[in-house]
């Protein structure tokens, strides 16, 4: 319960039964109210800055596009809305996202359903889930990434890490699962990499990648 009246919650999930779910159990809780739902990346990108929830549970993963691109988005509007990402996926690249999204938290869908509770409490008074350590880790990795060789200069971080994937010879499609972005998003910074490295096509830049990017970690940890 806020000052104003109960915990007002938005839901993102593909799965109408599980949003379902998601509404009888935060409801039953006595001070939250699910304000809002959607299936959909586009449609909850629209609605919920409209709605103004103290808390938006955001699917990381989801047909057209990832919880946690809307949590940038949405964020970008209204920074008072808190995101939690609720995710079947533990792996360090989504918890990675997520904090670059600003979300306050990243729980998994088997969490209990008392601490998914608590959570939400917890993120709509302004605190955040994610352990200390991890965001530090995670700045650590911002700040100190690997070298790069003078023709990539242009590109950034995220430009970067999508010419690693593109040269693994992974489709838009295929990029988007793992960077947890809107396939049309993969597409505009394609474009944009071909531009700055002054190329036509894709295959173009995969050869040019793999000659000057060395192999990271995370790139074949999936």
């Amino acid at each position: 319960m806020t000052e104003t009246g109960p915990i007002r919650v938005y839901l993102l999930d593909d799965h109408e039964v599980v949003r379902q779910g998601l509404r009888f159990l935060l409801e039953a809780a006595g001070d939250i109210e699910v304000v809002g739902e959607s299936g959909s990346a586009e449609d909850a990108t629209h609605r919920i800055p409209a709605l103004r929830p103290h808390v938006a549970v955001l699917d990381a993963r989801l047909p057209d596009g990832s919880g946690i691109e809307v949590c940038r988005s949405v964020r970008a509007v209204d920074p008072s809305i808190n995101a939690l990402i609720l995710t079947s996926y533990d792996d360090d690249e989504a918890l990675f996202a997520a904090i670059m999204a600003g979300a306050a938290g990243y729980v998994l869908k088997e969490i209990k359903a008392s601490d998914l509770i608590s959570a939400v409490r917890h993120v709509a008074g302004g605190h955040s889930l994610i352990d200390p350590t991890l965001t530090s880790r995670v700045l650590e990795r911002v700040r100190n990434g690997p070298a790069t060789a003078p023709e990539l200069a242009e590109l950034t971080d995220q430009e970067l890490k999508l010419l690693g994937y593109i040269a693994e010879g992974l489709t838009n499609r295929q990029i988007g699962e793992r960077m947890y972005l809107a396939e049309k998003t993969v597409k505009n910074y394609v474009s944009s990499i071909l531009a700055k490295l002054g190329l036509e096509r894709r295959t173009q830049a995969a050869v040019l990648a793999a000659k000057l990017l060395d192999p990271t970690p995370d790139s074949h940890s999936r």
